[in-house]
């Protein structure tokens, strides 16, 4: 009994273990649209694709508010719980490789999270700066938007992100009015008085419901229609 015991408890270890190198070595879950982005028909004459980069906000943006990006042929590129450096290591993939003529970049949150560890602003804004940068070269216009607001994270309490993430949107604006490219501003439209999510746009007051993702769709749309007008 002892034996099978032992046995069965190392084959468990050994289960994990291996299930952790998976993880590890696909860390920015670069299979998730492999085959979805190798599907892809090239861009017909005369359409312009636009991507959308981000984390689980931008993923379930497609499944809440279907619509959305059915109508328009968006096409949704969100990971849920991603970080800006896992974003960095699959833009080549999940956006360049795709041809958009434009990327609609949202990521921040989690790195504020700390889904990855503590990490900086500074460090958090050079992700992002990276990404315009791989766009840019590119010939992608690019749209960055702010971080939504969010009072606390149901999965880390306690990490007082409402003055990191206004820090951080304040950092990503200066940088979008500095170098021309248009920013989106979801933060100031669903911010309550607490500088957390509106609760009548969220349930768990970080990720929108489909009333929070009606205003999104506006205020994107907007800066969408202007860059790819200016093409």
């Amino acid at each position: 009994m002892k034996f099978v015991f032992r046995y069965t408890f190392l084959m468990l270890i050994l289960l994990q273990c291996q299930v952790h190198a998976q993880t590890i070595s696909d860390w920015a879950n670069l299979k998730r649209y492999a085959e979805a982005d190798k599907s892809l028909p090239p861009v017909a004459a005369g359409k312009d694709r636009v991507v959308f980069m981000g984390n689980s906000i931008t993923e379930f943006w497609a499944k809440i508010d279907s619509s959305f990006f059915v109508d328009k042929g968006y096409i949704d590129r969100g990971i849920s719980g991603q970080v800006s450096s896992q974003m960095l290591l699959r833009f080549r993939q999940d956006v360049i490789d795709l041809k958009p003529a434009l990327v609609v970049i949202l990521a921040g949150t989690n790195d504020i999270a700390e889904n990855a560890g503590p990490i900086s602003l500074e460090d958090i804004m050079g992700n992002i700066i990276s990404m315009v940068q791989l766009a840019e070269i590119n010939h992608i216009k690019v749209i960055l938007s702010s971080v939504l607001p969010a009072y606390d994270f149901p999965w880390h309490k306690g990490l007082q992100p409402a003055e990191k993430i206004a820090k951080l949107n304040s950092m990503i604006r200066s940088y979008c009015d500095e170098n021309d490219i248009p920013y989106v501003d979801y933060y100031s439209k669903m911010v309550d008085g607490r500088k957390g999510l509106d609760e009548k746009y969220t349930k768990d007051g970080v990720h929108p419901n489909y009333e929070g993702y009606v205003v999104m769709d506006s205020l994107v749309q907007q800066q969408i229609s202007s860059a790819l007008k200016s093409k």
